[in-house]
């Protein structure tokens, strides 16, 4: 039976929030026709199947859908075969490869902005706008949200709602971060959803890395 780890991926300081995530390090064990059955049941925003450790190989699935690329999938998978004993410099992707640092307890991968889902970015005029929202602004199916909480500190409040997917508000997102980092030109750390903490910077080569703290919640095995 394979062993599903669900971790949180942007957690706070404190360790609190962050966006659940189902990985299966024995992927292989979950055949190509079932995996977006179970990525539906299990219903996190994402599920992982690791398919090689050693190449850091895997495949990403929402409740609705395979995405080539994801930022808080590839940063959980990233810290999750490192606490394994197998850690990686990279993730293979169905859109690249993903660079992996860490540093400090915390995990970065490195992507390019042109990989993230196509959502509308809607800036709006503060940090309580954005948590007032009910669902996704201007009636979009896919939308983020965001304002400066401290434009000269860098530092922004968002909320990213992507119904196409399945995934009615999602609590922290990563490739959004990098799209949004990159439009901006700057590092900046993001605070979304409940509490979740997102650092993110260009690279200056046309990637831009996003990053932050992972804790594991459980372990179980699961029935496909």
């Amino acid at each position: 039976m394979p062993e599903l780890h669900v971790l949180r991926v942007f957690v706070s300081e404190d360790g609190e929030w962050g966006n659940p995530l189902g990985v299966f390090l024995d992927g292989e064990r979950v055949p190509e026709a079932e995996r977006q059955r179970v990525a539906t049941e299990l219903g996190f925003s994402e599920t992982v199947y690791v398919d090689d450790p050693t190449a850091g190989r895997i495949r990403i699935f929402t409740p609705g859908l395979e995405l080539p690329f994801a930022g808080h999938p590839t940063v959980g998978a990233a810290w999750l075969l490192a606490e394994a004993g197998s850690p990686v410099a990279a993730l293979q992707t169905a859109a690249g490869e993903v660079g992996v640092r860490r540093d400090s307890g915390l995990v970065h991968v490195a992507a390019r902005p042109e990989w993230s889902p196509e959502l509308d970015y809607v800036e709006l005029g503060s940090p309580a706008e954005v948590r007032a929202l009910t669902g996704p602004p201007g009636g979009s199916q896919a939308a983020y949200a965001w304002a400066w909480i401290d434009e000269s500190a860098a530092t922004i409040r968002a909320r990213c709602f992507i119904e196409e997917a399945g995934i009615a508000e999602d609590e922290a997102t990563g490739s959004a971060a990098i799209v949004l980092s990159d439009r901006l030109g700057r590092a900046v750390t993001i605070h979304q959803g409940r509490g979740s903490v997102l650092a993110v910077r260009p690279l200056g080569d046309g990637r831009v890395e996003v990053g932050g703290a992972v804790r594991l919640d459980e372990v179980r095995d699961h029935p496909v």
